[in-house]
């Protein structure tokens, strides 16, 4: 039989959108179940905090429970890897953030690959640092600081919450940029570092923003400058390092990725909710406070992010000469 030509059309248009419905099926249903997020830090920080914020407004959004797994440890590889190999169906995400483009360098054997290995969802938020010293330091800007460094070369030391941590990069890329020589001396984390710093037994430090406000509101600490391109919103009386370093500029910053090979369908619903989310008045407001400043992206344009972010470290951590320990 014949078909008329209309029909046959018809038909014919039907057919071709026949492939898609699956892919379009799948990202409707998703998610039809809890999802984890593994986060490579501790309970209780403020990464942690950031990501049972973000995935309860997920889970309120979307009807199914998004929770947090802590997987610290390796300098957040340990979390890394488990979602690396995690199943790529969505329901596995990784919070991200600049330790594991450092690790890209510094650990190469053990660290997720970020270009290849993972599949980038969406950026969150950029956070500045802080540089501080001890009130015995004379210098209140970062030119005074730059030439106390050179006229007493040496002299200085700069703590650190371990080697190859972020802010161990930070102060090495000052450094480098500012042509000053300073100790770099390595705590187990920013407690311990802040406590030494407090008692004079380190000067400088590239500090976490909300610790840092919090020793430097009860007049134990001195604010140089945040390490942001631009000023901060919520400081805007706070200069930043580049106003004195040309071209200084660097922050830590949150993400989320899943498993290679996710279905792209669901990494665009994931990426168009959590963008949905950072721009909430309440949200956004939020991060702002948090002296952050959110970061929505498209998961291609976080993808790059996270590249750049590995060639930024690795020229430090080269220059430097960083080994991991």
């Amino acid at each position: 039989m014949k078909l008329p030509r209309r029909k046959f059309l018809h038909l014919a248009a039907g057919a071709a959108v026949l492939p898609a419905l699956p892919h379009i099926a799948r990202a409707q249903a998703y998610p039809s179940r809890p999802v984890r997020i593994v986060v490579g830090n501790a309970a209780g920080g403020t990464q942690d905090v950031m990501a049972r914020t973000i995935g309860q407004r997920l889970a309120e959004r979307l009807g199914q429970s998004f929770y947090i797994d802590n997987r610290p440890g390796a300098n957040a590889n340990i979390g890394a890897q488990a979602v690396a190999r995690a199943a790529p169906d969505g329901y596995t995400l990784f919070w991200i953030g600049p330790a594991n483009a450092i690790n890209a360098t510094l650990d190469e054997k053990q660290a997720v690959k970020l270009g290849s290995a993972i599949a980038p969802v969406a950026g969150i938020s950029r956070n500045s640092f802080m540089m501080v010293v001890n009130p015995s330091v004379p210098a209140k800007t970062v030119s005074e600081f730059i030439a106390y460094a050179k006229a007493n070369p040496g002299k200085l030391n700069m703590a650190s919450a371990g080697n190859g941590t972020i802010n161990h990069l930070l102060g090495e890329m000052f450094k480098m940029m500012a042509g000053v020589d300073m100790l770099h001396v390595p705590y187990r984390g920013e407690a311990p570092a802040f406590t030494d710093l407090l008692s004079e037994q380190v000067h400088v430090y590239f500090g976490g923003l909300a610790a840092s406000l919090a020793q430097i509101r009860a007049g134990k600490l001195r604010a140089l400058a945040v390490t942001t391109a631009t000023r901060l919103q919520s400081l805007p009386h706070i200069a930043t390092v580049g106003e004195s370093v040309s071209g200084y500029e660097a922050t830590s910053w949150a993400g989320i990725v899943a498993p290679p090979g996710t279905p792209t369908e669901i990494i665009a619903k994931l990426n168009g909710e959590v963008n949905a989310i950072l721009s909430e008045p309440v949200i956004n407001s939020w991060i702002n406070d948090l002296g952050s400043t959110p970061m929505p992206m498209t998961p291609s344009e976080f993808g790059v992010l996270l590249v750049n972010e590995v060639e930024r470290w690795r020229k430090v951590i080269r220059v430097a000469n960083v080994k991991a320990e």
